[in-house]
């Protein structure tokens, strides 16, 4: 029989990559938001859509904030213009499959998520502190994905500098230059317009430099928050039925467990370390092969 609509929805968040997620839940709530503005348009209710974005978006003024916590949340994932959010999913993508391959999909959300509450504070420090802001710091509000986006492509170009993203026109870029220019480009662009939404960005950009310099000294506060994440996801899935499977193979132990473990890590080390000094294409088949199904773990 065939699924319904609602099902194959239902089925993409249960079983979809975390990648294939948050774009779903960006694009989802761009949709709502759109058809609820229409909504209030044709009933002549225009006020309700800036009440809404206000009750969505992070606000730049402290004591909104307290009263609105959520908004730390959900403004990451609040989208209004079409342009914005395509811009922001497709950096998305393209960030997050190779944070994916590289650091692991396991650390996306959590990353995301950081890197969005990084944004927002940096906003709201930054909204707070400079005095050419004093008069809008009391109603200004700031939407969108985009510093969560680059928090995530700051963290994997820092991590792999030297990998190499084929770009339209322009051929072969590393991704340490890419990065540069997405950093340089909100700076300048600070005063000639969307202030809080450069600064936000910006405040994303450092964690997700933050995040990457802490993993390669080898600690990981993603991983971590992942991993709760992941235990409340499964909250809301079937537990699957028991399958009993009769093998004569010999159980492992623990100790060969771990050594098997710990001579993969070490084979996915020499790989990274060799896409570091001379690219994705220096590759074997054998070690895409590898580095392909350690990302999808």
């Amino acid at each position: 029989m065939r699924q319904s609509i609602f099902e194959e929805i239902k089925q993409f968040f249960l079983r979809g990559s975390v990648l294939s997620r948050l774009i779903g839940i960006n694009v989802a709530i761009f949709v709502l938001i759109n058809l609820l503005r229409v909504l209030f348009f044709l009933w002549n209710a225009g006020g309700l859509s800036e009440s809404m974005t206000h009750w969505l978006g992070i606000s730049s003024n402290i004591h909104v904030v307290l009263q609105r916590p959520w908004t730390l949340l959900t403004y990451m994932f609040l989208h209004i213009e079409f342009f914005h959010i395509l811009f922001n999913m497709i950096v998305l993508y393209v960030g997050g499959r190779l944070f994916s391959d590289f650091i692991g999909q396991d650390r996306l959300t959590a990353t995301y998520l950081l890197g969005g509450l990084a944004g927002a504070l940096f906003y709201i420090a930054a909204f707070n502190i400079f005095p050419v802001f004093e008069d809008v710091v009391a109603f200004a509000v700031a939407i969108g994905a985009s510093a969560s986006v680059l928090a995530i492509f700051i963290a994997i170009a820092v991590y792999m500098p030297n990998y190499q993203l084929p770009l339209l026109l322009l051929g072969r870029i590393r991704l340490k230059y890419i990065a540069i220019f997405f950093v340089v480009l909100d700076v300048i662009s600070i005063d000639k317009g969307n202030p809080g939404g450069h600064l936000a960005h910006l405040g994303g950009a450092l964690w997700g430099f933050t995040y990457a310099s802490m993993l390669k000294s080898g600690k990981d506060p993603a991983l971590v928050i992942g991993f709760y994440l992941s235990k409340f996801g499964r909250l809301f899935q079937k537990n699957p039925r028991l399958r009993v499977e009769y093998t004569s193979k010999q159980p492992v132990t623990d100790d060969e467990y771990n050594r098997n473990r710990a001579d993969h890590q070490k084979r996915i080390d020499k790989i990274l370390d060799k896409i570091s000094k001379s690219g994705y294409d220096s590759l074997t088949k054998e070690e895409k092969e590898i580095l392909f199904r350690s990302g999808d773990k």
